[in-house]
């Protein structure tokens, strides 16, 4: 019995110690594969951060444009909205731009992270600087509109409208090659288990509440300045 009793008392010694070991190298695994992770996601270059800062800010525009467009039709009773929501689109579009043109120079400035990635396919590249020229002429047609004066309207309206048609064209292939990239990279920076995985997610987040709370008071100081459009019969429908 007594040397039963030490087999048996070895052997589960034998086994705990088994355990333990295991226990500690499945620990370790963990710890250095998280090390690892964590290595790879702070050493990118910041194109993960920049990722998802333009898949935010796209996802922020394609339903602030989605709501702008649904005022056009009845511009006549909805000129004042059309104008808070174009003031509101402002800083968002400016960040939009921002974060695409970072990675452009990045790129063509030898970034090695950012030539890694590697650039858009060839159409788009040569899409995204008409893009760009478009999307300010539109703005721009739209906010000097607001403040130029009764004589220029008329030539400014038919440049905002004439802009809009060619920016309609180019921003559906544009929009459409990025949907997917953009709803796969929009809600990383807002669920709790991505959100984590690089850091500035507060930065981005900020940038992006703070661009959209500068629109709404662009839109509030300017909503009345709508009106004069109507009262002198220069928007037809």
């Amino acid at each position: 019995m007594t040397d039963d009793g030490t087999a048996f008392g070895s052997e589960r010694s034998q086994g705990l110690s088994v355990l333990r070991q295991s226990a500690k190298r499945i620990v370790a695994t963990d710890l250095t594969t998280g090390e690892t992770r964590r290595r790879v996601l702070h050493s990118d270059g910041g194109v993960e951060a920049n990722a998802r800062l333009t898949g935010s800010s796209a996802a922020v525009l394609l339903v602030l444009l989605a709501a702008e467009g649904l005022t056009i039709p009845f511009i006549q009773s909805l000129l004042t909205a059309h104008v808070v929501i174009g003031m509101v689109l402002v800083p968002p579009v400016l960040v939009k731009l921002g974060s695409t043109g970072y990675r452009f120079f990045r790129y063509y400035t030898g970034k090695p992270a950012f030539v890694k990635k590697g650039p858009p396919p060839v159409l788009l590249r040569l899409l995204g600087p008409v893009v760009v020229v478009l999307t300010l002429a539109l703005f721009g047609s739209g906010i000097a509109l607001l403040f130029a004066a009764a004589r220029w309207r008329s030539d400014l309206v038919f440049l905002h409208k004439a802009t809009f048609v060619l920016w309609f064209g180019v921003m559906t292939v544009h929009v459409l090659s990025h949907l997917g990239e953009t709803l796969r990279l929009a809600p990383r920076d807002w669920y709790g288990r991505t959100r984590r995985q690089v850091a500035g997610t507060k930065a981005r987040q900020w940038l992006l509440v703070v661009s959209v709370v500068l629109g709404i008071l662009l839109g509030t100081l300017l909503a009345a300045r709508g009106a004069t459009f109507l009262v002198h019969g220069i928007v037809s429908g």
